[in-house]
């Protein structure tokens, strides 16, 4: 999500068979149908080929199998923006602008796994999948429905066209019956693309006032070939047959990847004659690593209870790195020409964030239908700090409910569907906190650009979600 990307993008192109995708920050809900259908307390409870992306550990009860599910997330983000305006006395106020709306895409969010078990008692297991990121693509309008320039144009403008899969491979194995362990290794690949608004006035006020449209440069970045491995490891303990006790641990991605950069340059007269040479560039970026925990208790034969805790390690996400390779502007009026494109930092600042989960499922049998009740309830600190919150990467503290079903089928079949909702979703960043600049590479770093991210923030989520699990 999240110059103009954000931890962005998402969607599979499957064909092999998993591994990421979590919550605060850029991704946006957990992922798996069931597990969410549980609140994301999946940990010490993990028996399904969810357990590729919660715990490897939890394969060994998974055995032989094959699991489809694909989630829809629906998000979207309204964002006022709000200035600093001072006249020539210096006396200064606050000004709010027309509000925007941010909406995802319809893009189901899908996971493909299989598995085998091997041994007298099934306790050695090998599974592969392939799954996409749980995050939201979204756009902003790039104008009004008067024809004035959007407020958010200099975040975001949209993420459509990005494209993330995560394939990979597990093992897990049970060596005595009160101890499972297992380890899994990944890579993300894909590309994602992503446009925005850079401001040009070669320096900022000195041929113009402050974001004048005409000095209004669409830039597109696409990043291609990405390529970063990662691993996962988790345990199961059960030092009674009524309870479980799980760890499992993500390593992070690093991504560094080719990637064009092309610009739509602006309509000032300072541009008629200007062209663009070059537009091979790189792009870097850390997503991060995820501690889990949970303990799991079955007071009852059909009831699970999860108390679960994450940690995700937002504090190696402090920046996205466009590193332009010999991109020029040739014949800009007034600034030498060739003009070499400096590389670009965008400042994130990510802390680490926490959650706790509490969700549970109970089996029950209705006329002659074997059912799975789920139901879970979390608690989610966001890793953005306020002044860097942005409609490129909206995140608050929330809590979010999920209700989730189970049907299952002649003993080997099991149908479920989920519906996810969170709750709260304001932030606040005052003008005098707002941290984002405005990116403007013809501006040099003797002129600092204003921010363009102060103002009032709220997202709605929700989740709905189908998938399909055979067990043999």
């Amino acid at each position: 999500m999240k110059p103009s990307t954000s931890i962005p993008a998402v969607l599979l192109t499957a064909l092999l068979l998993p591994l990421l995708a979590g919550a605060s920050g850029l991704y946006v809900g957990d992922r798996g149908v069931r597990p969410l259908g549980r609140g994301g307390a999946f940990v010490a409870g993990a028996d399904d080929l969810g357990a590729l992306w919660y715990n490897p550990a939890g394969l060994v009860d998974a055995g032989t199998g094959v699991l489809l599910d694909a989630s829809w997330v629906s998000f979207s983000a309204d964002y006022t923006r709000r200035v600093r305006l001072a006249d020539g006395a210096g006396a200064t106020w606050e000004s709010a602008m027309p509000a925007v709306r941010g909406t995802s895409a319809f893009l189901p969010i899908p996971t493909l796994a299989g598995a085998r078990a091997f041994g007298e008692r099934k306790q050695f297991v090998v599974a592969a999948g392939v799954l996409a990121p749980q995050v939201a693509l979204m756009s902003y309008p790039l104008s009004l429905e008067d024809g004035s320039p959007s407020p958010s144009r200099y975040s975001l403008v949209t993420l459509d066209g990005s494209l993330l899969a995560i394939p990979g491979v597990s093992a897990a194995y049970r060596p005595f019956d009160f101890l499972q362990v297992g380890a899994g290794v990944s890579v993300m690949v894909g590309s994602f693309a992503a446009r925005t608004v850079f401001a040009t006035s070669p320096p900022d006020r000195l041929l113009s006032a402050p974001e004048d449209p005409s000095y209004d440069a669409l830039a597109e970045l696409k990043a291609t070939g990405l390529l970063a491995p990662s691993a996962n490891l988790g345990i199961i303990l059960r030092p009674r047959p009524w309870l479980r006790v799980g760890l499992s641990g993500q390593l992070g991605y690093s991504l560094d990847a080719p990637a064009t950069v092309r610009v739509r340059l602006p309509s000032a007269d300072v541009f008629a004659r200007a062209r663009q040479e070059g537009d091979t560039a790189r792009m870097r970026m850390k997503l991060p690593a995820i501690l889990r925990a949970g303990v799991e208790a079955r007071p009852l034969e059909a009831l699970r209870v999860e108390l679960g805790y994450a940690r995700e390690l937002w504090s190696s996400h402090q920046s996205i790195d466009i590193l332009p390779e010999d991109v020029r502007i040739l014949d800009v009026t007034g600034i030498p020409s060739p003009f070499q494109v400096p590389a670009v930092s965008i400042p994130r600042r990510f802390k680490d964030s926490q959650s706790f989960r509490l969700g549970g499922e109970y089996a029950l049998t209705v006329g002659a239908f074997a059912l799975d009740a789920r139901a879970g309830l979390s608690y989610e600190q966001s890793a953005i700090p306020a002044a860097y919150v942005s409609p490129l990467t909206v995140d608050t503290d929330k809590v979010s409910g999920s209700l989730g079903l189970g049907l299952r089928v002649g003993g080997r079949w099991r149908l479920d569907a989920v519906y996810s909702q969170d709750f709260g979703g304001r932030r606040e960043v005052t003008p005098s906190e707002a941290a984002m600049p405005r990116i403007n590479p013809l501006a040099g770093e003797d002129f600092p650009a204003d921010t363009v991210n102060g103002g009032s923030y709220s997202t709605r989520t929700r989740i709905l979600g189908a998938g399909l699990q055979y067990q043999h």
